[in-house]
């Protein structure tokens, strides 16, 4: 969880006592007396990776396998949309071809939360996981695929619930080979 500076906390606070006034509601009413507070501790965990630029909770452990792919999938995630401050969530694979290195199996999952937990697109995150997995591991390629339902599409705008956005990056063996690839479709599957 991130830790805001009293003066920070305190400024979320009076935003949201702010935001509440100019929706047209009572920030004084009963219900929402300590909502300003509620938000701000929230905050504090939904934004824990803002202004982090490289994920540094992991371990790496030599290897001298030839493993063709490490995948792992459905990994749950919840973000917020940079343009409209809403949430969207979903699931994510990653697969990596290592090169002499692994990192430790649930390292993967609290990446892709790290990677999360900012204001963000679908697409940079999808870039900022593998970008990060890239950098830690050096592996011989890398796969990333995102599936994710944004509450901006769905409570607003066009309003259609249940449409689902995939993004996918793939990059070294992952993008040269077409097997590669397709393994790890079949393996990284969201379905």
């Amino acid at each position: 969880m991130k830790t805001f500076s009293d003066d920070n906390f305190e400024t979320l606070k009076a935003g949201t006592r702010d935001l509440l006034a100019a929706i047209g509601d009572d920030p004084a009413r009963d219900g929402l007396l300590e909502t300003p507070d509620r938000v701000a501790k929230a905050y504090a965990e939904i934004f824990a990776s803002t202004g982090q630029t490289h994920f540094d909770n992991y371990k790496l452990f030599p290897t001298d396998q030839d493993t063709d792919m490490v995948v792992v999938s459905g990994i749950p995630f919840y973000s917020m949309c940079e343009h409209h401050l809403l949430p969207f969530k979903g699931r994510v694979s990653v697969g990596y071809v290592p090169d002499g290195e692994i990192i430790g199996l649930s390292k993967i999952p609290r990446l892709v939360d790290w990677a999360a937990r900012r204001p963000s697109v679908q697409e940079n995150l999808t870039a900022l996981i593998s970008s990060e997995l890239e950098r830690i591991t050096h592996p011989k390629g890398v796969a990333v695929l995102v599936e994710a339902e944004h509450m901006c599409m769905e409570m607003r705008g066009i309003n259609q619930p249940g449409t689902i956005t995939r993004t996918s990056l793939y990059k070294g063996s992952l993008k040269t080979d077409a097997l590669l690839r397709q393994e790890f479709s079949l393996r990284g599957s969201l379905k």
